[in-house]
């Protein structure tokens, strides 16, 4: 159990981070701060705390941060998972918010397109499906494939997941359990174009080599 005293991110900050997570007052600011952190290519999560401590996150460690610094702007703390089949690519994960009844999303990411939304969408797919075209895998096939409903973190307060790295081992297990929403259909996976030349070196602008998902195919060939 927690200790009551400790029972808020608030309480774990420093001043240097208290007037960091103020001044992030739009969910554009809080994009443009996951921007300057640093891609982050190892398989273990940390919570906001330690994303604001270390200045390093990968695509689920910026989300979670992103949920937490949206949560204090008044929206619930949502993340949406986005699939590719097994052994193709990573999962992306984002963090969605609503505004005026569209939705948006926040995400860290290795690839250039696969960042902030603005709330211009009307459901959750049109959403995800604005990250189609740029989710693509180091051999350029498009590798979107499925997503989740979105995941509430208000469930995993009991867990410290705003300030203790395990609560957000706990999230990344309950996204992996959660229901697969398919966005195409096999047919259509099968007759996807390659992506083209330029999309696909503009899309790596930012990356981080070692974080870039090696897909079975390249690593058996």
């Amino acid at each position: 159990m927690l200790n009551e005293e400790n029972a808020t991110l608030e309480a774990h900050l420093n001043e240097e981070q208290r007037k960091l997570l103020s001044g992030l007052d739009s969910p554009a600011k809080i994009q443009a701060y996951l921007d300057t952190t640093a891609y982050r290519p190892e398989y273990s999560n940390l919570c906001p705390l330690r994303v604001m401590q270390t200045g390093r996150a990968h695509c689920l460690d910026g989300a979670v941060f992103a949920a937490a610094a949206l949560r204090r702007l008044g929206f619930p703390p949502l993340l949406v998972d986005i699939f590719p089949d097994p052994g193709m690519d990573d999962d992306h994960v984002l963090a969605v918010f609503r505004r005026s009844g569209r939705w948006g999303a926040v995400a860290k990411s290795n690839f250039v397109g696969l960042r902030y939304r603005d709330p211009v969408y009307r459901d959750l797919r049109e959403l995800v499906m604005s990250y189609f075209e740029q989710f693509y895998n180091v051999d350029g096939i498009k590798t979107l494939r499925t997503y989740t409903p979105p995941l509430n973190l208000a469930r995993f307060d009991r867990l410290g997941w705003e300030w203790n790295d395990a609560g957000v081992d706990a999230i990344e297990q309950a996204l992996l359990k959660r229901r697969r929403i398919a966005v195409i259909s096999p047919e259509m996976a099968a007759a996807l174009a390659p992506v083209d030349p330029i999309t696909y070196q503009a899309g790596l602008l930012i990356a981080n080599p070692e974080g870039l998902y090696q897909p079975k195919t390249s690593r058996e060939a």
